[in-house]
């Protein structure tokens, strides 16, 4: 960030303090709207468990402010994403509902015509229609052609892709397992090409305009990063609530680390991480600064690493899923194994969350939606049921009671997609489906069907390597009681509202700011510094 730009924040600071303070010490505007609570929720994309420093003591911490945080908030060491993939998990995060409620089941395409059903409301639409400003900075993943973009789901204003980092090419690529080519002048065709998209380029919105196209990766952080932190002190201009939704490309490859150095792979990674924790960072200062006793931080993963990356995918920590890991594929991005499910996850409210907390609590990401809207005292739309449920004496208070249960959908590997492959219920968690998720080298294991399931005691084997016998006293217990579960759970959704995602792909949805162009090529802001950006395409 230049000194120039520094100065820029400084001066907005300064006015922004004045019109604050006559805004609301002098008694206008409504008083509740005032002070309701704002939200910042921070998602990481592909982030293991154990890339969080603190929750590996004894090693080399490459994520200083999120251990800051942490220390300074409440750390959750069983807090799991609602799915293993990208869509299916954004979308049960911004409902509350499980992928088999709302119809996102798996990912959707660079032409996909469809995305997250039009009749599911989203976090934003919810707190949009109860006075809050809702914006949105980063990888959004749930529809972009027509109605489906995230302007016209419940965001004031947004800036980021379309979906992920991976699915179009840039003329810089980053780091990845295998080498994706950058734009080439070649045949305009629409198609993946050795595990990348290398004919149309990523492009970069700002609301529901294209501004450049094939968007540079390796500016990409400090692009989010002055975005929110505008965005977060304009919120005093406003006077109004806010909800500010940041979905990092980190730590998605290809990695783009701007201040990598020179070493090996694992370095590539572990400068991505320090970039990514540096962009939290920056966030987690501007709210301090503006308004920290009535804003709420909350940083999660939407899934755990891509193990197919190799030397670029992040850290499972303990969770290895032995069991599969033992007989070949992956045990976690794509898979239900706990590494492709627990996520590193901190929440931050000075005042309200006391200070150096772990929560052993059992939650998921589905918990986000309701708990954020107990906290701004805001119902949630009543025609349709929900998966999530309200985490505030969690948060608030320590409680340690979470979850009954977990549901771990299918996303990506084995079997129909939303199958629920996978239910945790307190220390007990049954397989019904294992496999076919690859590995790095390529190994991708047999799908099994398991009848009975498998069923691992995680209080005593958190690595799911060596599975209960199926003829003791204590398995028939459990199964017993995850049966009752999943059963319950299934008839729940059968008797809900159901939607239904259009998966269709048309060529014509392919997001492009020039036609006649064979990538799609434009750029309607300058390479020079994302202070640009901001006198051109202000965030308010």
């Amino acid at each position: 960030m230049t000194a120039g730009f520094t100065q820029i924040l400084l001066s907005i600071a300064l006015i922004s303090g004045l019109v604050y303070y006559v805004t609301n010490r002098c008694g206008s505007g409504d008083e509740k709207k005032q002070t309701r609570p704002n939200f910042i929720i921070i998602l990481a994309d592909d982030i293991g468990w154990g890339d969080l420093g603190i929750n590996l003591p004894g090693r080399t911490s490459h994520t200083p402010n999120l251990d800051l945080m942490a220390q300074q908030g409440i750390r959750f060491t069983d807090f799991h994403s609602p799915a293993s993939t990208c869509s299916p998990s954004r979308a049960a995060i911004l409902t509350g509902r499980h992928g088999l409620r709302t119809g996102v089941t798996h990912n959707f395409a660079v032409g996909s015509i469809g995305g997250l059903p039009l009749n599911e409301s989203t976090l934003a639409e919810v707190l949009q229609g109860a006075g809050y400003y809702t914006a949105m900075v980063g990888k959004w993943h749930l529809g972009h052609y027509g109605p489906y973009h995230p302007s016209h789901r419940g965001f004031d204003y947004y800036l980021g892709i379309p979906y992920s980092n991976d699915m179009g090419c840039t003329d810089a690529p980053g780091f990845d397992f295998p080498l994706c080519p950058p734009c080439s002048s070649g045949i305009a065709v629409y198609r993946e090409k050795r595990g990348c998209y290398s004919k149309v380029a990523l492009p970069l919105f700002e609301n529901l305009t294209i501004i450049e196209q094939p968007l540079d990766l390796w500016t990409l952080a400090e692009m989010y990063t002055t975005t929110a932190v505008r965005i977060l002190h304009r919120s005093r201009q406003r006077g109004q609530p806010f909800l500010l939704y940041v979905a990092l490309s980190h730590m998605h490859v290809p990695l783009s680390p701007a201040l990598h150095t020179e070493g090996d792979a694992h370095s590539v990674y572990h400068s991505s991480l320090r970039e990514m924790d540096a962009v939290v960072g920056a966030i987690k200062n501007a709210s301090d600064e503006i308004n920290k006793e009535n804003t709420l931080i909350w940083f999660t993963g939407d899934n755990g690493p891509w193990n197919q990356k190799c030397q670029f995918a992040g850290n499972v920590g303990p969770f290895l899923g032995r069991w599969q890991t033992n007989r070949g594929g992956a045990s976690a991005k794509t898979t239900t194994w706990e590494g492709g499910q627990r996520v590193p996850t901190v929440a931050y409210w000075p005042g309200k969350i006391a200070a150096n907390m772990t929560s052993k609590a059992l939650l998921s990401g589905l918990d986000i939606f309701p708990t954020v809207l107990s906290l701004a005292e805001v119902e949630a739309p009543s025609n349709r049921r929900y998966d999530g449920i309200d985490a505030t004496d969690t948060l608030l208070h320590g409680s340690e009671t979470g979850r009954k249960s977990v549901l771990h959908p299918n996303s990506g590997a084995a079997g129909q997609f939303g199958d629920l492959q996978a239910v945790r219920l307190g220390q007990y968690k049954a397989f019904y489906v294992t496999g076919a998720a690859e590995a790095c080298g390529g190994g991708r294991g047999r799908q099994e069907l398991h009848d009975p399931p498998l069923i691992f005691d995680l209080s005593q084997d958190e690595g799911e390597g060596s599975p209960l016998d199926s003829s003791t006293a204590e398995y028939q217990s459990a199964l017993e009681q995850i049966e009752q579960e999943r059963e319950a759970v299934m008839k729940d959704i059968a008797s809900d509202h159901v939607s239904h995602a259009d998966y269709s792909v048309d060529p014509s949805a392919v997001p492009c700011c020039n036609s006649s162009h064979i990538n799609c090529r434009c750029r309607t802001r300058t390479r020079q510094s994302s202070s640009t950006l901001s006198s051109k395409h202000p965030a308010t």
